[in-house]
């Protein structure tokens, strides 16, 4: 399978330009700094992906706000100096939200060519003023929610391709699929391929581990905790006793016991289908949140890492800081992680 070159040992930047608990200048000019990104490059990461809200490059009307770009620019020109590759993501746009907290129709996007138009008009100012960095990658969309969506999805995936292509016909574009960017819906990807396009997903499995005490998931007590590894039948038994959401791949039939095989095992579909394709894979999202035990925490990223190296999976861990998953960078060494990623 092909490897995404350059993007193969990342980090996200989730909470900075985006998920931000207030539109606020001191927010944004002080939540991530040059300091960061080089702090960053200096353990090793080789790239960096940027959630980006609309709301940051255009107000409610549409409007263009400067500020929102020189903020993207500022971190492309700090990954410049540093040796950075820089992948930008539209985490939100006008008319869908991934975030489970808002509870609207995230159908209702997908046959709305008004907010379907104004997205694609977005994704033509970041790429007119961006695509002509070799360094940067583009991910369209956020975590596309509904399954019965994936015929629209992949319609309005074509259309943004081939807009992007007039604009930036040698930038990487970082494609997923439905299902929160399931690892097991990438097989329904149906889009235009070129030499420049990246099959993409995320990866929180098991769910029950991932997410322990999670306030956003729905039926999750807050002081829930469950260890890193068990076997499958006790994520089951645990699992059953909560929301459905939180069962995923550890209830599907012959999956092996949790460990490497178990993400192995999971990727397999996408790697059939990344290779059959002569696709690169990436995995833009994956961690644990911090109120899981440490040590655990760090097996369970050894654990998904080794099913990475073995089949060129680039990814990007979730999150640098903040966002009930972040991590000091300064304890890295002490923790282990720099030798696992």
């Amino acid at each position: 399978m092909r490897k995404f070159e350059g993007f193969q040992k990342g980090v996200n930047l989730g909470g900075w330009i985006s998920q931000f608990s207030e539109y606020s200048i001191e927010h944004f000019d002080t939540y991530i700094t040059e300091s960061d990104i080089s702090n960053i490059a200096e353990y090793g990461f080789d790239h960096v992906r940027v959630p980006v809200d609309y709301i940051v490059l255009e107000d409610e009307a549409g409007n263009i706000r400067e500020s929102g770009y020189e903020y993207l620019d500022k971190c492309r020109s700090w990954c410049e100096k540093y040796g950075l590759n820089m992948l930008i993501d539209l985490h939100e746009c006008h008319g869908y939200s991934f975030d489970p907290m808002k509870k609207d129709d995230k159908r209702q996007f997908f046959s709305n060519e008004e907010h379907m138009s104004r997205f694609l008009a977005l994704w033509e100012r970041i790429a007119t003023r961006f695509g002509k960095y070799s360094y940067i990658a583009f991910e369209p969309l956020n975590e596309v929610v509904p399954f019965d969506v994936v015929d629209q999805w992949n319609a309005l995936l074509g259309r943004y391709i081939r807009m992007m292509r007039t604009i930036a016909p040698k930038a990487y574009l970082v494609i997923g699929g439905v299902c929160y960017n399931s690892v097991g819906t990438v097989h329904l990807l149906n889009i235009p391929l070129d030499d420049y396009i990246v099959y993409n997903f995320h990866c929180y499995e098991p769910m029950i581990f991932t997410h322990q005490g999670a306030s956003w998931v729905d039926f999750m007590p807050a002081d829930f905790r469950i260890s890193y590894p068990k076997t499958l039948a006790e994520y089951r038994a645990v699992s059953g006793e909560l929301q459905k959401e939180l069962a995923g791949a550890i209830f599907e039939p012959g999956i092996p016991e949790i460990g490497p095989k178990f993400f192995e095992y999971i990727f397999n579909p996408a790697i059939e289908k990344a290779t059959n394709d002569n696709v690169p894979l990436y995995c833009g999202e994956h961690g644990v949140i911090d109120l899981a035990d440490r040590h655990d925490a760090l097996k369970w990223i050894q654990d998904i890492h080794s099913a990475f190296k073995k089949y060129s999976i680039g990814s990007a861990l979730w999150n640098y800081k903040g966002m009930n998953y972040g991590f000091d960078i300064d304890s890295i060494l002490k923790q282990g992680l720099k030798a696992v990623l």
